[in-house]
């Protein structure tokens, strides 16, 4: 047996042409970028839409948000920060970079995990990249303990 090719004849090795006419190669190519398109697409789904609407809703506790911090609450579809003792801030856990989900506060930052964009706890600006908007923010109060959007 031989590795000669006849010009004109399909060939059947991994990156040939065979008798469809399109490489394996190709193929796989194709479907791994369609592949990677639908994950993107899946960071910007219906889920992650904002919420209708918050107005009078208690999104947390006082007692549950930290000095200097925050938490995310993926249910409201909302961050709550203290960005220094008593001043609660709200905005949406919507990631204006692709549509993600935001989910850890920490070193004074809100974090999205799908593509690392950071938001500052205190205005809900852009720290890193890639987002380039500010997350929405919601005004809100503090009524009996719990903080309400208002």
């Amino acid at each position: 047996m031989t590795n000669e090719v006849t010009p004109g004849a399909p060939r059947d090795d991994a990156g040939s042409a065979g008798a469809g006419g399109l490489a394996r190669r190709t193929v796989l190519c194709g479907a791994g970028a369609a592949g990677a398109a639908l994950i993107a697409a899946g960071c910007a789904t219906d889920q992650n839409k904002e919420p209708k609407d918050l107005s009078g809703k208690q999104v947390a506790k006082t007692s549950d948000i930290p000095v200097g911090g925050g938490k995310a609450f993926a249910d409201s579809k909302v961050v709550v920060t203290q960005p220094q003792q008593g001043a609660f801030k709200v905005f949406t856990a919507i990631c204006t970079h692709q549509g993600c989900v935001v989910n850890r506060v920490s070193n004074g930052v809100i974090r999205c995990p799908c593509h690392g964009s950071e938001f500052k706890i205190t205005d809900g600006s852009v720290a890193q990249g890639p987002a380039s908007k500010p997350l929405k923010e919601y005004p809100a109060q503090v009524r009996n303990g719990g903080i309400v959007i208002s």
